[in-house]
């Protein structure tokens, strides 16, 4: 007999992927220059040419063993070094390979968190919506409960009154993901000063430590007048969760790292700790070829420009048009409000102009939709007209 959770679990589908795969059906059916797919975060930014070449030199002249074979559990260790010195010189740290433990992508990372921070099923770890519906797959695989703080949809930072509500004494991190996806917002650093003092505050009442888990996969892409606080400058215990599919268009190498900073209480037990979780969730040995690509182009970004474009045009087009949107300051995703209170009903709305959008129900946030724009953005200029049609449908 199967696992009754593992079958529950089955039973729930991923609204993205399957609005992505009905884009693909539609497609054979009309042709794919007539489907707007603005469903998924795949990046449509070419990787920089250096990533293949380093690749394909690796490959030729390094040892197979070297490229193929299996690395030390926390992972290459010139890579970390690597990986540090880079952080380093950004964002003046003081970093080694000691702070840095290699991951199979930005889940993984959060997943290894989640297991190095959880205790038992009365732990929890707080979010705030909109937020990655994964996460609580994430809260379930390390048998905590996920509390969902709900949404600012003013502005879309962090609703301080209901988070000091909800932290306890059972609480063991708060899970924050800036630039944000769905809503492409990033957390100024007024709201990160402010979360930092609050959990001080949680962490001298209640006698243990609360961390700051910052999912990160999207630090790169941030826009003209908008900064990303680096959040360890500003709370020791931060784990930090990284991955390079966005910022280097490497989302199926699976490459990623968490950043355990010296300042945090438990230091010296992290990396043991992150060893130990790995070997439990499975994730042993992060692939070693992309490990040392990665290692050589960690200063690389992929042509990021191209999302700063396609947002300007797509957030300036659609504010003029009517739709009411926060203005993302980073990610590649705007999160405007449906045009009627059921998102899911909006979203099929769309269809019948073959725009393929995401309700924000599975983000926690209804009444909301998700537009991913890493496409081309010929796409965006030809689905410009479509989006005026259907808010036009709904004026009548």
């Amino acid at each position: 007999m199967l696992s009754k959770e593992v079958v529950e679990l089955s039973k729930q589908h991923s609204i993205i992927r399957d609005i992505f795969e009905y884009g693909m059906k539609r497609a054979k059916e009309v042709g794919a220059e007539n489907v707007f797919d603005f469903s998924i975060g795949n990046p449509s930014v070419p990787a920089p040419k250096e990533i293949d070449e380093t690749a394909l030199r690796l490959l030729k002249t390094a040892d197979p063993v070297d490229i193929h074979g299996y690395t030390s559990n926390a992972g290459v260790l010139e890579v970390r070094e690597n990986i540090a010195k880079s952080l380093n010189k950004r964002f003046d740290t003081n970093y080694t390979a000691a702070n840095i433990f290699m991951t199979i992508g930005a889940a993984a990372a959060l997943g290894i968190c989640f297991k190095t921070l959880v205790d038992g099923p009365e732990d929890e770890v707080i979010t705030f919506a909109p937020h990655f519906p994964e996460y609580a797959v994430y809260a379930q695989g390390a048998g905590c409960r996920l509390k969902v703080i709900s949404a600012d949809t003013r502005a879309f930072q962090i609703n301080f009154e209901e988070l000091e509500e909800t932290i306890s004494e059972h609480t063991k991190a708060i899970l924050i993901n800036s630039p944000n996806n769905p809503s492409g917002v990033v957390y100024s650093r007024e709201t990160i000063e402010k979360l930092a003092a609050l959990l001080e505050k949680k962490q001298k009442e209640y006698g243990h430590s609360i961390y700051i888990i910052s999912d990160e996969p999207y630090r790169e892409i941030a826009y003209d007048g908008f900064e990303v606080p680096y959040v360890p400058h500003f709370y020791n215990n931060t784990l930090v969760a990284y991955s390079f599919s966005k910022s280097l268009s490497l989302p199926g190498e699976r490459i990623g790292y968490i950043v355990a900073p010296n300042e945090a209480e438990d230091f010296e037990q992290l990396l043991p700790a992150f060893i130990a979780s790995a070997r439990l969730l499975s994730y042993v040995c992060v692939p070693t070829l992309y490990q040392k690509v990665v290692g050589e182009c960690v200063d690389l970004t992929s042509d990021l420009s191209i999302y700063q474009k396609n947002k300007d045009l797509f957030y300036n087009a659609l504010v003029d048009m009517g739709y009411e949107c926060v203005e993302p300051g980073g990610a590649f995703y705007l999160f405007p409000k449906a045009l009627e209170e059921d998102a899911n009903a909006f979203c099929e709305k769309a269809k019948e102009y073959d725009l393929l959008i995401v309700p924000g129900d599975s983000f926690g946030c209804p009444g909301y939709v998700r537009i991913s724009y890493c496409v081309p953005t010929e796409r965006i200029e030809k689905a410009l007209p479509l989006f005026k049609k259907l808010i036009d449908d709904y004026r009548k």
